[in-house]
């Protein structure tokens, strides 16, 4: 469901009331607090209006409203990082800006401009910029988000919409590498399903499978494909790949796999410093096969929340792969402190993937 390009002024509202006393910078939790300002846009007879930033509150909403019942929800995911010179620096949001129109267009759901979208980020943390975190390993967590406020219990796409924009200060999401478990029993996405659409149906799915591996002594899952379980597809809310041998290897983008803007940043870094890599199907037989005989050097999960976290051993059929110890000169550690290095504003953006407030 497209929409017209919008021009129009954000009004800002500032809070008189500033909650930053409250955060222990040294004592950062994943998503539990949040900035004190809101980005909000009210989609209305076919097109968005109403754009403020305001104080960060509570939502009123009608029981009845219509994403509580039929999950029309999507998201997305993305960090600011402060520089040496106290500058914020975002690290590709116009792909984000991208990828949550290309969500609302699956779900039935009204595109934001992406113009838009990126001038009232930058807006916001312009004005919550006290907010942004220096420390090593810390940033400020973005969650654009886009929800059906329609107060009607009929099955059909709602005439109404919300789209708004909230911060969270956050520290490191893994401490250590982790240990997965391959998912062959439950499936995240089906061909022709939401897959590779950021929308909150598939995360609440894959809760109670990724419970019950945390309950046999894994941090995540890496799905496989629905249908046979034979291929491998995501790591958790994550992207994966596998170093086998000296070829970095990733599932290939189709419409069960969400296209990570970590994904792509990372292949592109892998090429850049001489790594061959491939993106293609890749079972779980050849994995396990890798592990066994010694070729498999590494394998980690990409993502936004954690970057790139480590796999330190693979669950599979009852018994655990344990993977070599990652070292200083590991490719994962050599991409993650390039990503770090970019962000951080500590090496020159070269690329264009950076965006300072």
């Amino acid at each position: 469901m497209a929409t017209d390009t919008v021009s129009a002024e954000i009004k800002i509202q500032k809070t008189a009331n500033s909650r930053i006393s409250e955060v222990d910078f040294d004592n950062l939790v994943f998503g539990k607090l949040m900035t004190d300002h809101a980005f909000v846009a009210d989609y209305t007879e076919g097109k968005w209006e109403n754009f403020r930033i305001e104080a960060y509150d509570n939502l009123v909403l009608s029981p009845a409203t219509s994403a509580i019942h039929y999950g029309q929800s999507i998201f997305e995911g993305l960090k600011a990082y402060k520089n040496a010179q106290g500058q914020v620096l975002v690290f590709r949001g116009d792909q984000n800006a991208k990828r949550i129109n290309a969500s609302a267009r699956r779900m039935c759901m009204p595109e934001f401009p992406e113009e838009l979208f990126m001038e009232a980020m930058g807006k916001l943390l312009d004005l919550d910029r006290a907010w942004v975190p220096s420390a090593e390993g810390c940033s400020l967590y973005i969650r654009p988000f886009i929800f059906a406020t329609d107060a009607f219990l009929g099955l059909r796409p709602s005439e109404t919409y919300k789209f708004m924009i909230i911060c969270s200060p956050v520290g490191k999401y893994y401490s250590r590498p982790v240990k997965v478990k391959i998912e062959t029993e439950y499936s995240r996405a089906a061909p022709g399903g939401t897959g590779s659409a950021k929308t909150a149906g598939n995360y609440a799915a894959s809760m109670y499978p990724a419970r019950l591996a945390q309950q046999q002594g894994y941090d995540q899952l890496i799905w496989t494909d629905g249908k046979e379980h034979a291929f491998v597809e995501e790591a958790g809310t994550m992207n994966v790949m596998f170093l086998f041998d000296d070829t970095l290897t990733t599932a290939s983008i189709d419409d069960t796999i969400l296209d990570g803007i970590t994904r792509k940043s990372v292949l592109q870094l892998a090429k850049e410093l001489g790594v061959k890599v491939e993106e293609r199907k890749i079972s779980v037989k050849e994995v396990i096969e890798a592990a066994q005989n010694g070729r498999l050097k590494e394998a980690f999960g990409v993502g936004t929340a954690a970057t790139i976290a480590p796999i330190a051993a693979l669950g599979f059929d009852g018994k655990d792969y344990h993977l070599p110890e990652i070292g200083e000169h590991s490719l994962s550690k050599r991409l993650f402190d390039e990503m770090e290095n970019i962000k951080r504003g500590r090496t020159a953006d070269t690329r264009g993937w950076i965006q300072t407030i």
